[in-house]
C-alpha cells in the first residue's frame, strides 16, 4: 500500500500571532513556522501503518515557496519515506490546494490518501472534502481510529451525537482529528538520515493545474480584548450581577 500525507507549514502554535499594520495579513516576519499539528497526526498514523507492515511507502507532499522544504524534511525524519513539494510563492486557497493534490494523486496512485482535518492558520477545513469531490474517493474525516483491512479501510469518526464508523474501498481519502494518535519526536539520526531522502520539486504548470484564488482576503483584526471575570459568592449576587451589570436578566 502506498500512502499520501499531506501537509502545511503554518505558524508555530506556540507564537503569538501579529497583525501587520495595514491589516492585510497576519505578520510572518521573524516568525517561527512549523509542521501544522494536524499534518503531523497524519504522518504518524501513515508512518504507523508502515511499521504494522500494511504500507511500504509513505509520500509527503507541500504546497509553497522553498522554506516549505523544511517541513518536508521535518516528516521525512519523523518516517516518511519521500517528498514532493508544489513550488508555488502563491497562497493558493482549498479549493486550489485541492485540485493541486489531485493531480498528485493521479500521478502517484496512492491506496491511502492522509490529510489533516483542517490547517490552525486559515482553520477551514474544506481541503480534504474538496479532494475527494474532485477525486471521486470514499472519505472518512475527523478520524480517531484507522483499522485498514484487505482493500479497504474501517475510519471512526467523531460526529456530534458521538462516534460513527464507516468503511471505505481503497483507495480512499482520510482526514485526522486530535485524537487518532499522539505524534513522535524526530530522533537526531533520523533528522540526518531525511537530509538523504529524495524530495522532488514540482510546479502547477508541471502538473497542469493553473492556481486562482476564489476567495479574497479584505481584512484580518486582532480578537477584540474580554474583561476578566468575577467570582461571586452565592446565586443571589450572581443574578443581582447578571441583572444590573451585564443586564442579561
Amino acid at each position: 500500500m502506498k500512502v499520501l500525507v499531506a501537509v502545511k507549514r503554518v505558524i508555530d502554535y506556540n507564537v503569538k500571532v501579529r497583525v501587520k499594520a495595514d491589516q492585510s495579513d497576519v505578520d510572518l516576519a521573524n516568525v517561527k513556522m512549523a509542521l501544522n499539528p494536524f499534518c503531523e497526526i497524519a504522518v504518524e498514523e501513515a508512518v504507523r501503518l508502515k511499521e504494522k507492515g500494511v504500507a511500504d511507502e509513505v509520500v509527503l507532499v507541500s504546497i509553497g515557496p522553498k522554506a516549505v522544504q523544511e517541513q518536508l524534511r521535518t516528516g521525512l525524519a519523523l518516517g516518511g519515506d519521500r517528498a514532493i513539494q508544489i513550488e508555488t510563492d502563491d497562497m493558493p486557497d482549498s479549493l486550489a490546494v485541492a485540485k493541486l493534490l489531485k493531480a498528485v494523486v493521479e500521478k502517484e496512485q496512492p491506496d491511502l490518501v492522509i490529510l489533516g482535518k483542517q490547517a490552525i492558520d486559515s482553520d477551514n477545513n474544506q481541503t480534504g472534502q474538496m479532494l475527494g469531490a474532485l477525486t471521486g474517493m470514499p472519505q472518512g474525516t475527523f478520524a480517531s481510529e484507522v483499522v485498514p483491512a484487505e482493500g479497504s479501510v474501517s475510519v471512526t469518526r467523531e460526529v456530534d451525537g458521538g462516534l460513527q464508523t464507516v468503511k471505505l474501498q481503497l483507495p480512499a481519502i482520510v482526514t485526522t482529528d486530535l485524537r487518532l494518535n499522539e505524534p513522535r519526536y524526530a530522533s537526531l539520526p533520523n533528522i540526518m538520515k531525511a537530509k538523504r531522502k529524495p524530495l522532488e520539486v514540482t510546479t502547477p504548470a508541471d502538473l497542469g493545474v493553473e492556481v486562482q484564488r476564489t476567495v479574497q482576503l479584505l481584512k484580518v483584526e486582532t480578537p477584540a480584548e474580554r474583561s476578566a471575570g468575577v467570582k461571586v459568592a452565592d446565586v443571589a449576587e450572581l443574578v443581582e450581577k447578571l441583572k444590573n451589570e451585564a443586564k442579561v436578566i
